[in-house]
């Protein structure tokens, strides 16, 4: 036999699975930040390096925690790429891209001395129990560099700290996140230029 439901049951019911379905959506945001460390050509390292990234890293899309129970999502690698570019270029003459670490000949036709390879961690939360924009945002990357012939040289890590307010957003729900890519990219390049061995 069917179940009947009144107009109230189904208006509750429906309430309901509206109220799942949105709490179950993560909202976008972007961690791309428009600030970079100073490049003094002066100061530049006179070689040519390179970061890895693949486009299937690009691609990659990554959920964390919001607010009053939301979650929002974004694309570490593709967000955060600026940022490991601005870093090399605050500290090296010529950045590159590649697509892998490991084919020596390429390197070395390409004039590329040192690549880094980055690893990206992110993090986030919110105190706010109404809005769902994360007041609280952590990006951590961790590069392992190599020679131009693939041998490991050593591994530099630039950890980012982001906060915002609720009254900061303004309709940039990402600001948390930028602002930790912001320190992100400044420490990392302090780490860079403060190994002996990437000089």
């Amino acid at each position: 036999m069917p179940i009947l439901f009144s107009s109230s049951a189904a208006r509750l019911l429906a309430a309901a699975v509206l109220a799942a379905l949105l709490a179950a959506c993560a909202h976008p945001i972007t961690m791309i930040t428009e600030t970079a460390p100073p490049r003094s050509q002066a100061r530049l390292l006179p070689k040519k390096v390179a970061y890895v990234m693949t486009d299937a890293q690009r691609d990659q899309q990554v959920t964390t925690a919001g607010g009053s129970g939301d979650r929002v999502s974004y694309y570490p690698y593709r967000d955060l790429e600026k940022s490991i570019r601005d870093a090399l270029r605050a500290v090296y003459r010529d950045v590159v891209v590649l697509r892998t670490a490991g084919d020596a000949k390429a390197n070395e036709a390409a004039g590329v001395s040192l690549v880094f390879t980055p690893q990206i961690r992110t993090d986030s939360s919110s105190s706010s129990w109404i809005t769902w924009p994360p007041t609280s945002f952590t990006a951590e990357v961790s590069c392992v560099v190599s020679d131009a012939a693939g041998a490991e040289l050593t591994r530099v890590r630039a950890v980012g700290n982001g906060t915002a307010e609720f009254g900061e957003f303004n309709g940039d729900y990402g600001l948390a996140a930028r602002r930790a890519a912001t320190r992100l990219t400044s420490q990392l390049s302090s780490e860079i230029r403060r190994n002996e061995k990437l000089r």
